[in-house]
């Protein structure tokens, strides 16, 4: 495949403007000639052998325009004294800000993400098919991403719709000018298709300004189709991350490629919250667990740096390449709160970065910058769009409704209206159960925009599931609800267990003293305060991602007498209207349906 370089049509590698965010630094050791940072060569006639190259990126934006709201919006920083404190952050109008201006003093400098850009996005951007984060992300002057999961949420047309531009096939232009498509290509390297066998789209791209070329490959995590929806990987294969990066690191290498970053949608866990802890000090609190560990082991040591994503955690840490020496691995969070900034060392001799020279820090997208007016200028378009729809109440609450914890109050919501749903459909429906993975986001007291405090708008529902997922109905045996409980700590899922979320008459508990299944106490199960049966039939609600056997739930995939009802945010807006009014607000749930054992 050839070289390709940055579409030319773009301002490329502007130097823009204004207010960098707090930071931390993680080093390798510098040991280079004295004149390795000289940047540019300027003063000389001929440039320095060393080129500094300043690569910016982050992950998972999910379409978060506007600054996130709760939790979401909020980091948490470590202080000297070894206190910590929480800090607003992101909101894309900070973050170019912010971007632009790291990028000052950078002749050379690179814009990279992890994927995730858009999927799960709120409804500023998901209801237009994510048109605005696209539109965003160009005036970010993003110069690549790789494709992650939530890319594929729509299937690889509209993927592709939105690499190249076009109108929507169903619901056609949103404003009086076509959309354009991404300024910047996207990555899937490791994403092929099935009957030709090769790459849905670009497996690299080679950024390059006059003698300084750098490689970008990119690949989402092998296990994707295990949680999209089944039609958006229809007639794709996922192949493995290392296998994929070491084969075109070689391909880059054979056109004379020599420094290469990855760029990998899947990710790590932290040993700690704060997104300035030190990652590589030694003892109790230091690096990172999951699967980028063994990814990062793995990979060919001609590839110099990993941007990675899909956690949603925050680190900047190195590990070992397979030859032995240190290799920087980062991750910038997610919905646009942190950036990282790392400076790749060029060798001009060599063309490979020298990598004892390597720098990263996770910065702080702050909201104590001004806005970006261009896109305060974006949002508001797009706002006045989905104002009509947006705005409308659909409920009322007394608190927040969090969406934190094994157990969390919004996932017990959202179970709930699914289970009050399903008894509409179908009297006999017994229970509902919800993947924690499908609840994006809590509910917030404080007023957002004017509704009033309290009030849920089809807007902030929309933010909390944005999937369209249905609400499906399907017959079990008691022996196969069990099995599907204990699949939540075992198989695909005992790494990483996926505590699904029970309506409100399903009790039982989780003993986190056990491993593997036996930490679903099976004779603690109870539903409507009644031991389960084996042998009886229960009618169970759950959506369309986990009927089709998501996450890990294969027993869920094997329901009978399927019935498929509405989508998942109406039946959410159903409830909140049923059971809410001003006068007598919900009161979110205690979120004591699973008893934890430690």
């Amino acid at each position: 495949m050839p070289v390709t370089s940055r579409p030319s049509g773009r301002r490329a590698y502007a130097l823009l403007a204004s207010a960098a965010g707090l930071a931390t630094a993680a080093a390798l050791a510098s040991a280079l000639p004295a004149d390795a940072h000289s940047g540019s060569g300027h003063g000389h006639q001929h440039p320095s052998r060393y080129q500094d190259v300043q690569l910016l990126s982050f992950n998972d934006l999910h379409g978060n325009l506007e600054p996130p709201a709760g939790s979401s919006g909020r980091v948490t920083e470590t202080e000297a004294d070894g206190t910590t404190r929480t800090i607003d952050a992101g909101g894309v109008e900070y973050l170019a800000t912010h971007l632009r201006e790291a990028r000052k003093g950078h002749p050379y400098s690179v814009t990279a993400a992890g994927g995730d850009m858009v999927g799960a996005s709120p409804l500023i951007s998901g209801l237009f098919h994510d048109e605005p984060t696209v539109e965003a992300l160009n005036e970010l002057d993003l110069d690549v991403t790789t494709v992650g999961n939530h890319e594929f949420d729509e299937g690889a047309k509209e993927l592709a719709r939105l690499q190249n531009g076009g109108c929507h096939p169903t619901d056609g232009c949103y404003t009086d000018k076509r959309f354009k498509g991404a300024d910047f290509p996207y990555l899937a390297a490791n994403v092929l298709d099935e009957k030709t066998r090769k790459p849905i789209l670009k497996p690299y791209w080679v950024w390059h300004k006059k003698d300084v070329r750098i490689g970008f490959i990119g690949v989402t995590l092998e296990g994707t189709p295990g949680i999209v929806s089944a039609d958006g990987v229809k007639g794709l294969a996922f192949k493995d991350e290392v296998e994929t990066i070491n084969k075109y690191a070689k391909e880059l290498q054979r056109q004379g490629v020599q420094s290469i970053v990855a760029l990998v949608h899947e990710g790590g866990f932290p040993s700690s919250s704060s997104y300035n802890y030190d990652c590589d000090a030694p003892g109790a609190g230091a690096g990172i667990s999951g699967p980028i560990v063994d990814i990062a082991k793995n990979v060919t040591p001609a590839v110099d740096a990993l941007v990675t994503g899909h956690t949603h955690t925050a680190y900047v840490c190195t590990v070992d390449d397979p030859a032995g020496n240190p290799r920087m691995v980062t991750s910038a969070a997610s919905f646009g709160r942190l950036y990282t900034d790392t400076t790749l060392t060029y060798d001009r001799r060599t063309g490979d970065i020298a990598r004892t020279a390597v720098r990263s820090a996770n910065h702080v997208v702050t909201r104590d910058v001004a806005r970006a007016p261009d896109l305060t200028r974006l949002i508001s378009k797009w706002n006045a769009l989905a104002a009509p729809i947006g705005n409308r109440p659909i409920g009322y609450i007394s608190a927040d409704v969090a969406n934190t914890g094994t157990e969390s109050p919004m996932g017990d919501l959202i179970a709930d209206a699914q289970f009050a749903y399903g008894k509409e459909l179908d009297p006999e429906t017994d229970l509902a159960l919800m993947n924690p993975g499908g609840v994006r986001a809590g509910l917030t007291y404080a007023a957002k925009a004017g509704e009033g405090d309290g009030v849920v708008t089809y807007a902030e529902g929309f933010t909390v599931q944005p999937f369209a997922n249905t609400v499906n109905l399907q017959d079990f045996t008691g022996a196969q609800l069990i099995q599907v409980l204990r699949e939540q700590v075992s198989g695909s899922n005992a790494a990483a267990p996926k505590i699904l979320q029970p309506s409100a008459n399903l009790t039982y508990s989780l003993d986190l003293t056990k491993t593997g299944a036996d930490r679903i106490v099976s004779d603690s199960i109870r539903l409507d305060g009644k031991a389960v049966d084996p042998a009886a039939t229960y009618r169970v609600a759950t959506n369309s991602f986990l009927a089709g056997g998501g996450d890990g739930f294969t027993t869920l995939g094997l329901g009978t007498d399927d019935l498929v009802g509405t989508d998942d945010l109406s039946a959410l807006a159903r409830y909140l209207t049923a059971h809410s009014s001003a006068a007598s607000p919900l009161v979110p749930p205690a979120a004591n349906r699973i008893t934890i054992v430690q």
